[in-house]
């Protein structure tokens, strides 16, 4: 199978390339390399995908019209998307919330009008958030779920890029999956996460900062259980309509467990101080997974106590720590 990943040099969309090429499909990258962090990073993922005879990048921004129409015309065999290009980061959108609406909405909005245009599409998957729940409290988050009162312009577009992909089903047919991604992390990480913000603090004696004192909870997402999810579903389109789908960890952990593990991999005390809780972030997030695992068998099998050491080990490699 022929598949086009965006974002194929960002964190999520380099492991789902990975894996679709080792189980033998061909992959086309699309990815603009911008610089919202280290373009190195992105530029060393992309060196590993470049070694696979299957795979072909085309470096462009999915907000492009002309651009994306290249790569469809250049590969019409193209039989599944999977659409993780986007501008990233919760608090980011405070500070250049332009961005989002033209990497997220008009972007999801570029893929679309490809996607529906390729005669042999059989299903496009693309990444939506938890944060679409936004002040729900009612735990674990469900799909059913009313999902109308965010609290960050990111959880905005992503919800907005739900309702698009609900109507081009409804239009023309299109076969889509979006996947409500919780809080994702592990080796080749995104370094604006906390997680990785917090491994360098400890390893460099600097102040981390714990929102709340540590006691929010996050359900921590292990990168090679997404990659699961999401081949899984890609291989299975929906019979009719559009779908919306959890994909997470289905545990709530609490973000102070999160920086003793990183002590106990590092081996060294953090330095912490404690903030009150900004207004775009949520108290827990929990994902509800029955509908995922019905239809894929998804079980995610890495915990929190397995996936931070496993992070650990790559970040001292990658930064010769």
């Amino acid at each position: 199978m022929t598949v086009l990943v965006t974002g194929a040099a960002g964190f999520i969309g380099f492991h789902v390339a990975t894996a679709l090429l080792a189980r033998g499909d061909r992959v086309i990258g699309f990815d603009n390399l911008n610089t919202y962090y280290d373009p190195r990073l992105k530029e060393a993922r992309l060196a590993l995908l470049r070694e696979s005879p299957g795979f072909r990048f085309i470096r462009g921004d999915v907000s492009d019209r002309a651009a994306m129409e290249t790569v469809t015309a250049e590969y019409p065999d193209i039989q599944g998307i999977v659409h993780l290009a986007a501008q990233a980061g919760v608090r980011h959108s405070l500070v250049d919330p332009y961005s989002y609406v033209t990497s997220n909405v008009m972007g999801h909005l570029v893929v679309l009008e490809a996607a529906r245009r390729l005669k042999g599409l059989r299903h496009l998957v693309y990444a939506s958030t938890s944060s679409v729940y936004g002040a729900n409290t009612a735990m674990p988050f469900r799909e059913t779920d009313r999902v109308d009162t965010p609290v960050s312009l990111y959880a905005a577009t992503k919800r907005a890029d739900e309702l698009m992909s609900h109507a081009y089903a409804h239009l023309f047919g299109l076969p889509q999956t979006g996947l409500r991604f919780f809080t994702v992390y592990g080796p080749w990480g995104r370094p604006d996460m906390a997680y990785y913000s917090f491994a360098r603090a400890i390893v460099a004696g600097e102040t981390l900062t714990l929102y709340d004192g540590g006691l929010l909870k996050r359900d921590f997402t292990y990168v090679d259980d997404i990659v699961a999810g999401v081949v899984g579903a890609l291989d299975q389109p929906p019979a009719a309509g559009p779908r919306v789908l959890n994909i997470g960890n289905h545990r709530g952990e609490e973000v102070r467990e999160l920086v003793r593990l990183l002590e106990d991999a590092l081996g060294k005390k953090a330095i912490v101080r404690t903030a009150p809780r900004p207004a775009v972030d949520v108290e827990e997030t929990f994902a509800s997974i029955d509908a995922i695992s019905a239809l894929t068998g998804f079980a995610p099998k890495t915990p929190l106590l397995l996936g931070i050491p496993r992070f650990v080990t790559w970040f001292r490699q990658w930064h010769g720590v």
